[in-house]
């Protein structure tokens, strides 16, 4: 059996039970309630200054892809944790996520667009939520497109719809179960 540890902010060894106590007790501090956390990690730019924050409280991605692992939710996103340790919420994986994102984004996006999102939808189920990020744009363009010239041609836009279109869909994939 495989034994979790977790380093506290003076770094002493903390139990699992110590270390989920302790986040328990500190994460009121990042965001108000459900839909606050919500919209924090809905936006890529928020959701990043959250995990820093977060990372300079001593609960950096590692600690959390832990815990990730302790409560069985590895097809999960990080928000499921958050979600699950603050709220009590029930994670869920990934690809339902994305599921339901693809049902809503499909009366909001023309062909191209939703062609564009559905690529990213599958990084993001195969690879985490980190495909998510700001900085994965300009290699996923390259991936789908070919380069970001390319991908502005096909899409019919510039660099910063495109920009605003991988932000903004993001807000349909955390949007709370209908």
């Amino acid at each position: 059996m495989m034994k979790t540890t977790f380093w506290g902010p003076d770094g002493k060894q903390m139990s699992t039970e110590e270390f989920l106590k302790w986040l328990f007790g500190e994460l009121p501090e990042f965001y108000k309630d459900e839909d606050d956390l919500r919209r924090i990690w809905a936006d890529p730019l928020t959701r990043i200054g959250l995990l820093t924050q977060l990372e300079e409280k001593g609960f950096g991605i590692e600690n959390l892809e832990k815990v990730q692992e302790l409560i069985s939710a590895k097809d999960s996103d990080l928000y499921d944790v958050l979600a699950y340790i603050s709220f009590d919420a029930k994670p869920t994986t990934r690809e339902a996520r994305a599921n339901k994102a693809r049902r809503r984004i499909g009366v909001h996006f023309g062909d191209r667009q939703r062609d564009f999102i559905d690529f990213v939808l599958d990084q993001y189920v195969s690879e985490g939520v980190e495909e998510l990020a700001v900085e994965k744009l300009p290699p996923l363009l390259e991936i789908k497109y070919g380069g970001v010239a390319e991908a502005i041609g096909e899409l019919g836009s510039d660099a910063d719809e495109i920009r605003d279109l991988f932000c903004g869909f993001q807000q349909h994939l955390y949007a709370e179960a209908s």
